[in-house]
């Protein structure tokens, strides 16, 4: 299936929302400066990044050893991926002169053939690309390559550019199905993503065709990575040993078509699946396409956390069994909730469905922001749905899910993600063809389109209403589509789709989760959505064994949750009624202020000391608040839980 609709530039879009200007104003202002430090090592108390000074050492510019990860050069491409997206939004002359300079140095580190990664220049230059299972080269290059086809096109400045193009024609040089090449594949995906950005931003057919390369040789051999090691005989992490591995792991199990459901690493998975959608829509691929939508079904339907959260399974940081979403141990990796942003961003080019567009959002308002403390200081690395302290974080098999967020991490793959998505937020909001401009997130905002600049003026999530303004710049008709959530339900009254003051049937203009206006539009042309914000109950399917008998609240976009500091000890005393009654309020002081909180009358079961007992606990009428998920450890280390007992 064919693009039905090509990608709008973030630099398109200037975002205008009490919700959203926020978050991009605290990115750009207080976490870019931040990461900025860590990456220089210039922030006392959190994990030692070291990341420009290894560029340094390969540059030949400073003396000493490489520090961090073997894949310790993709923490830098993501930021300099998130300050491109940033100057997009808010020029900074003295923040891109500290990227040009950044710049630089990578530029000089790069060897003459084209070979451009720090830890084997410094470390060990004999052994590149004989570890593509571990040692991820491939993985650091696809990012630096994104932040090449960003950092162009957000300022015209083609350096970066030219130093990954460079690296980008190493890697075909050394991999494909031709001769004596090998038929080596990425041990974490990545590259796929970043040689189809080469694509678009160049439009050299050489980058999609080793971006397909390597998704379709992936399964061809479930021995490749085996027999790669035995050949080297070394390994990076631990003891070398001569064990199978566990191909699932990365996926290279099976052929791309031959997936049906999403297994082992998350965000290696997905990324994958972001790489195929993108090869699937420029190529018109129906067979990819086809593929995608089987992995997406299985993802979406049997492998999701109601947050959007990603990755049941602490080991290996992967997707566990169907339906296996336990809340208290879930990995839930911020990077995975990004992954499915990209992903669902895809398929949407391919496929005008509300249901793409409906997972970006719950994505984009839960999981992923929630990885991020509200001061932008501090990370999660992996988000569960229920947190215990004395527990979470202490205990074996939970040691991983913290019950506050650190300052930094060895392994910082998601802080400098958020950091690129969060700036780079205008891309997702809009995708346009010949006919028709579609809107997908109901944000407000300045867009620059082809067709129309769009001033869209809107209160969500905390208000179900938007007004998008026409400014068009053609004479001809065209055909305004915008994504209706889908928990709303256009047969009541109270949902209203006006056009100027005439009132539209969005009943019979609704196709698929958007409702398509088609006219000639004169300038000042306005559309107005109104619907109500209610609070909803979720319930799991009953495979999912973790929420039997329990129930999740809703409202907007927006999953709930409760913590012990508004609810008192021992949260998982308490009931929601049946007869749920949940008022919504905006929070006025505080760290929350601005949020709209729900006051819930509930009830307290309050039973016997003892450890067991043949007295029935009592019901007792309790006041219950619940907050916003993505805003649950900001006040300090206490319980949290979003399934609920129901009563």
């Amino acid at each position: 299936m064919s693009k039905k609709a090509g990608e709008v530039r973030s630099g398109q879009v200037k975002i205008s929302d009490a919700f959203w200007s926020q978050m991009q104003e605290k990115v750009i202002d207080v976490v870019i400066p931040f990461q900025e430090k860590v990456l220089n090592d210039e922030v006392p108390g959190v994990a030692k990044s070291h990341a420009i000074e290894n560029f340094r050492i390969a540059a030949g510019l400073s003396q000493g050893e490489f520090y961090g990860m073997v894949f310790q050069d993709s923490d830098m491409a993501k930021w300099l991926e998130g300050v491109a997206y940033s100057l997009a939004v808010k020029p900074d002359s003295e923040l891109e002169a500290r990227a040009d300079d950044i710049i630089e140095i990578i530029e000089k580190a790069q060897q003459p053939d084209g070979y451009l990664d720090t830890y084997f220049i410094v470390k060990e230059p004999e052994r590149r690309w004989q570890n593509l299972h571990e040692c991820h080269e491939l993985y650091c290059a696809g990012h630096m390559m994104e932040a090449g086809a960003a950092y162009y096109e957000a300022t015209g400045k083609d350096r970066l550019l030219r130093v990954v193009e460079r690296l980008a024609d190493h890697i075909i040089s050394l991999f494909g199905p031709e001769g004596e090449k090998s038929h080596g594949i990425p041990g974490h995906q990545e590259v796929e993503i970043g040689l189809m950005k080469l694509y678009h931003v160049t439009g050299k057919e050489k980058y999609r065709d080793m971006a397909r390369h390597f998704l379709e040789e992936r399964g061809k051999n479930p021995d490749y990575f085996y027999e790669e090691k035995m050949k080297r005989g070394w390994q990076h992490w631990g003891q070398y040993s001569t064990d199978k591995l566990d191909v699932t792991y990365n996926q290279a199990h099976e052929t791309v078509y031959e997936q049906k459901e999403a297994v082992g690493h998350a965000v290696r998975a997905l990324y994958m699946y972001t790489a195929m959608a993108d090869l699937a829509g420029a190529d018109g691929d129906e067979k990819l396409y086809q593929a995608c939508r089987t992995l997406w079904e299985n993802v979406v339907n049997k492998k999701m956390y109601i947050t959007g959260a990603l990755g049941g399974n602490p080991e290996g940081e992967s997707f566990s069994s169907n339906y296996e979403l336990p809340n208290d141990m879930a990995y839930a990796e911020t990077c995975a909730s990004i992954a499915m942003v990209f992903f669902a961003h895809r398929m949407l080019e391919m496929e005008m469905d509300g249901c793409y567009a409906d997972i970006m959002e719950k994505e984009l308002y839960n999981s992923t922001i929630s990885g991020m403390q509200l001061d932008g200081k501090k990370y999660f690395y992996v988000n569960p749905l229920e947190c215990e302290p004395g527990v979470s974080g202490k205990l074996f098999g939970y040691r991983h899910s913290l019950p506050m967020r650190p300052g930094w991490y060895a392994c910082a793959c998601c802080p400098p993600n958020l950091v690129r998505l969060i700036t780079s937020l205008g891309k997702y909001c809009w995708s346009e063809n010949d006919s028709a401009i579609y809107s997908h997130l109901m944000i407000g905002q300045k867009a620059e389109l082809e067709k129309a600049q769009v001033i869209v003026e809107t209160s969500y999530p905390w208000e179900g209403k938007a007004d998008y303004t026409i400014m068009p710049k053609t004479e001809e008709e065209f055909t305004l589509a915008i994504h209706i959530p889908g928990y709303v339900d256009f047969e009541r009254e109270e949902n209203c789709l006006r056009v100027n003051r005439e009132i539209l049937d969005a009943g019979k203009l609704l196709k698929k989760g958007y409702v398509y206006i088609t006219r000639k539009w004169t300038v000042g042309d306005k559309v107005s959505l109104r619907f109500p914000l209610e609070v909803r109950r979720a319930y799991a399917n009953q495979h999912v064994r973790e929420n039997a008998g329990c129930v999740a609240l809703l409202r907007g976009p927006m999953v709930y949750c409760f913590e012990g500091v508004d609810n008192g000890e021992m949260i998982q005393s308490l009931r929601i009624p049946k007869d749920l009654k949940a008022i919504p309020f905006t929070c006025e002081e505080g760290v929350l202020k601005g949020n709209v909180l729900l006051s819930i009358e509930g009830y307290r079961m309050v039973g016997s000391d003892e450890l067991y007992s043949e007295k029935p606990p009592v019901k007792e009428k309790a006041k219950l608040t619940a907050v916003p998920y993505y805003t649950w450890a900001n006040r300090g280390e206490n319980q949290m839980r979003v399934w609920m007992q129901e009563e």
